[in-house]
């Protein structure tokens, strides 16, 4: 089991409940990806006058399953989130006209810049969903946790029947 002759390192942990002792040579469980799957569950958050990276970094950290103590790097453990009053996002400092975000049609000199102002008054959902990806893993996994983000311009939305709950900023 250890390399201690003689026996396991014990310690005692000291809690407000009681005092539990822990094992250094039990092997930790970790979480079946049927078990992570069957516990998601939906969280709304309301981003109405909220600064967009404080939005955006807490719905990646619950996309990514962080707040969660069953946390494992490399499986889809996180919950699935609605962002709601995209439209109301707060630009802080003078982003709205200097943030440029650039984007390439795919045609020889097919570059498109635009300001972070005009993409909030055209598109907010893009917006948000474009800083809610930066913040999220760049492979595979980070494309599956993505199609978890639902986006709303305003305070209506269609997941109504999945009962979600409401999160402070």
């Amino acid at each position: 089991m250890g390399s201690n002759p003689i026996g396991p390192a014990k310690f005692k942990i000291h809690s407000l409940r009681e005092s539990q002792t822990l094992k250094l040579t039990e092997q930790t469980k970790s979480v079946s990806h049927e078990e992570a799957l069957r516990s998601r569950r939906w969280v709304l958050i309301d981003a109405d006058g909220h600064p967009l990276g404080r939005v955006a970094s807490r719905a990646a950290m619950i996309l990514r399953g962080k707040h969660r103590p069953d946390f494992t790097p490399h499986q889809d453990t996180g919950d699935f989130v609605i962002i709601i009053n995209a439209a109301k996002v707060r630009l802080t400092g003078a982003k709205a006209e200097s943030k440029m975000y650039h984007r390439h049609t795919g045609y020889p000199g097919g570059i498109r810049t635009s300001s972070a102002g005009t993409i909030l008054a055209e598109k907010p959902e893009r917006l948000l969903e474009m800083a809610v990806r930066g913040m999220l893993p760049k492979n595979r996994l980070g494309r599956r946790l993505f199609t978890k983000l639902k986006v709303y311009r305003s305070a209506e939305h269609p997941h109504a029947a999945q009962k979600p709950q409401a999160l402070p900023v």
